[in-house]
């Protein structure tokens, strides 16, 4: 065997090891668990915005036949509310209880908690429990929210501002004064749903016994509930475990700690039976955590040759009621001007980040977590300036984008982006998509009245970072570190635990892959657990692009270290230097000879003939390593949607996509291409469909899939998936994530494409056919 005989497993288009039982529903999730005794919990919910609870009558729910217990929040004395703490300036934050006691702040907001020994009778019981409210008045609206005089959603705070914030760099009025050409904007994008496939669902299971408390769920971060859940309920986390088995999408909506998460292993432990939370899409569009929703003042200054000068920008987010945990309501908004300026080339920046507690469901993370606003706010700019200057779009595109030459560059929000590829990726998409070529098609289609149009998007993001950046500033979690623990078992197989979550993104056939390359095992004697605390001193969970990043890193220097004990043991086997040898396939051999042992051959003498081996390999078959990337990874692509808009109906069609992304060292090409169409779909959604809508009351108005629009496989064209692999400089394995970028670029290059088909600057998403109406009619 030699090196031209190993097989590569990174890089290849391997097909992924979840797919057998997915494909064939033999899948696990939250909602397929049941155990004897089992309770179902049913939660009373809001049909308010802001109001006061004059009185909760429980008493004809609690004598309906199978109902086991109607709880309010005065029963539930043994859990600590939730609460996000932040270092951001002006911050402000109520504490979240797992039930309303005085006052519900949204509507969705659970008031009392039922249990049954079905779900339908818990449902049943739901309707008789009787809440007497006293309607508050309150607005919706974020602006009207933090004007002076505004109701109050929290009177404790004293405000609805629930923080605010200001980047600056260079001398932005010096550089606007002296700009060519200066564009502006009121840039709106509306709340939308993550609206995963699975709803949230959780069962929570305690032994008196062993005093041990098991939480099997829907959720992207165990590691984040384990810790919240010891806190809260003050248990030590050896006697918790936290288990996230098959989770149907969480696009970052199931990396918030959830009160029905609390709630259930409180009730579990206090009746002495599993208890079980099934949300229904109702519950989901009216408490699950929402997104987007800031209004983004900015101009652009540019001088006469397309060069950015300058950026400015005032941004109002619509927090919500509360402040999630543990990423906080800053997270979203900050992002936002944190990622504004983009991959560009821009010196001077101020902006002001400001947050809007009103009545409604709180802000938290959605795939890209604030970049695709910011993407579509900056796109908008540019796209305006080049118009305003009578430039194509991608030259003043290629005349900004940071240069191979200038990384690390460090951008007016304070980002670092490391070494990347910006220029190419936008250059791959022209060459691809043949520009010139598209543009004369366009030409012509315009000749014959069709309103074609073209639009570009380029952005750069942040992914895998390391705990030298944190999400939000004084989160309580460290979220730049992951575990990894690899063994080599008496049989010769390999198994590699993480606390990474697998949320259907292909990250179990991903770390096989870096994991069988490192130690030098053949693919199908892998085998990788994620998912559960048990065992693990630290985890988080999936979220952020992270987990190829940093999970696969981890996984490398722990396999690293179990490759180099087989080398070892080898070595003392075969009576040989461990230099000589080398490892692939599963066995260790001498290089230029047949002698070779198995994984399996090894590892029996090792655990059988334990006592007789030098002292130096008395150890087993195993390592765990931790990994940091300090600072994570830059990401970037550049996409070219091409879209037409009927002139009559003013609906959109997408006729081409392309995107050329930049995820580093690739480890499974099929499963990029995968993640690429599937966020470019959800992109395509916020650009011309979802929206979540609530009344000026904050009254929700899309709490059914009747009333949220969301996109379908028939308005999602083919898309063309390039790839510029340049690898990270920074992380191991050079791998770079790519899991959100899709979903960031879309509704930008979208919007360009419409607003080149029109004629008219879009400025807000989702462009709905009305919205698209009354801007071509008001001009």
């Amino acid at each position: 065997m030699n090196e031209l005989d190993r097989p590569k497993y990174v890089g290849a288009s391997v097909k992924r090891v979840e797919d057998p039982r997915l494909l064939t529903g033999q899948g696990t999730f939250a909602d397929d668990l049941s155990r004897p005794g089992m309770l179902h919990l049913v939660l009373v919910r809001s049909a308010h915005a802001l109001a006061q609870i004059r009185s909760i009558d429980t008493s004809a729910a609690r004598a309906m036949p199978g109902v086991h217990a109607v709880l309010v929040a005065a029963d539930i004395v043994t859990a600590q509310p939730l609460y996000a703490p932040s270092k951001i300036t002006a911050y402000k934050a109520a504490n979240i209880p797992l039930l309303a006691a005085d006052r519900v702040h949204y509507v969705g907001e659970p008031v009392a908690a039922v249990l049954a020994d079905s779900r339908y009778r818990a449902e049943d019981a739901a309707r008789r429990v009787v809440v007497d409210y006293e309607p508050l008045s309150t607005t919706a609206d974020p602006e009207a929210a933090i004007a002076p005089g505004a109701p109050l959603v929290h009177p404790e705070l004293g405000t609805n501002l629930g923080f605010d914030r200001e980047f600056v760099r260079g001398d932005v009025k010096a550089a606007f004064a002296s700009a060519a050409v200066r564009v502006s904007a009121r840039i709106r994008g509306h709340r939308i749903a993550p609206l995963a496939m699975e709803n949230r669902s959780y069962l929570a299971e305690y032994s008196s016994a062993r005093r041990e408390l098991t939480l099997q769920g829907a959720t992207q971060v165990p590691g984040i509930v384990r810790d919240a859940v010891c806190d809260l309920l003050d248990l030590p986390g050896s006697s918790v475990r936290v288990i996230a088995g098959d989770v149907g999408g969480g696009f970052g909506s199931k990396t918030a700690v959830y009160t029905e998460e609390v709630l259930v292993c409180v009730l579990a432990r206090r009746f002495g039976r599993p208890v079980k939370y099934t949300g229904d899409r109702l519950d989901d569009l009216s408490s699950t955590t929402q997104a987007f929703d800031e209004i983004i003042d900015a101009e652009l200054a540019v001088d006469a040759d397309g060069r950015l000068l300058a950026l400015s920008a005032q941004v109002l987010g619509d927090i919500g009621a509360y402040s999630i945990y543990p990423w906080t309501a800053a997270a979203e908004p900050v992002q936002v001007v944190g990622f504004l300026p983009g991959p560009y080339q821009l010196a001077n920046y101020y902006a002001r980040v400001r947050g809007a507690i009103t009545p409604k469901v709180p802000l938290g993370a959605y795939r890209g977590v604030g970049r695709p606003p910011a993407v579509f706010a900056m796109e908008r700019l540019v796209d305006m300036a080049a118009r305003k200057l009578g430039m194509d779009p991608a030259e003043i595109r290629r005349r900004n984008l940071i240069r191979p030459d200038q990384f690390p560059y460090k951008a007016g929000s304070g980002i670092i982006w490391d070494h990347a590829a910006f220029l190419e990726c936008l250059e791959l998409a022209c060459t691809h998509i043949d520009y010139p070529k598209l543009r004369e098609m366009q030409t012509e289609a315009r000749a014959t009245g069709r309103l074609v149009g073209i639009g570009f998007a380029s952005y750069a993001e942040l992914s895998g970072v390391g705990s030298k950046i944190p999400a939000a500033p004084g989160m309580p979690v460290n979220t730049g570190t992951e575990t990894a623990t690899v063994r080599v078992d008496a049989t010769g197989a390999v198994t590699a635990i993480f606390g990474v979550t697998s949320i259907g993104q292909g990250v179990e056939t991903a770390l096989s892959q870096i994991v069988a390359d490192e130690i030098g095992a053949r693919l199908d004697d892998v085998r990788v657990q994620i998912g559960s605390t048990d065992g693990r001193a630290y985890t988080t969970g999936t979220y952020a692009s992270r987990a190829t990043v940093i999970a696969g890193g981890a996984g490398k220097l722990a396999a690293k270290a179990v490759r180099e004990l087989l080398v070892n043991a080898g070595a003392h086997l075969m009576e040989t230097a461990p230099g000589d040898l080398d490892v692939a396939q599963g066995q260790v051999f001498v290089r230029g000879t047949d002698r070779r042992m198995t994984f399996r051959e090894i590892a029996r003498r090792i655990y059988i003939d334990f006592g007789r081996m030098p002292k130096d390999l008395q150890r087993d078959l195993e390592a765990t390593r931790l990994y940091d990337p300090v600072v994570g990874t830059t990401s970037s692509a550049s996409h070219i949607a091409v879209v037409e808009v009927d002139p009559v109906t003013f609906q959109v069609k997408v006729l081409r996509y392309v995107v050329s992304e930049d995820c580093g060292r690739i480890v499974n090409p099929m499963i990029v291409d995968g993640q690429v169409h599937g966020g470019v779909a959800q992109g395509i959604g916020a650009a011309l469909f979802e929206e979540i809508v609530y009344d000026a009351d904050g009254q929700l108005l899309t709490g059914s899939l009747m009333d949220y629009l969301a996109v379908s496989a028939t308005e999602v064209p083919d898309i063309d998936s390039l790839h510029v692999e340049s690898e990270s400089p920074t992380t191991l394995g050079g791998f770079r994530g790519m899991g959100e970028g899709g979903t960031i670029g879309a509704p930008a290059a979208i919007a360009n494409a419409v607003s080149d088909a029109i004629g008219i600057e879009v400025t807000e998403i989702p462009m709905t056919p009305e919205r698209l109406f009354r801007l071509v009619r008001g001009r």
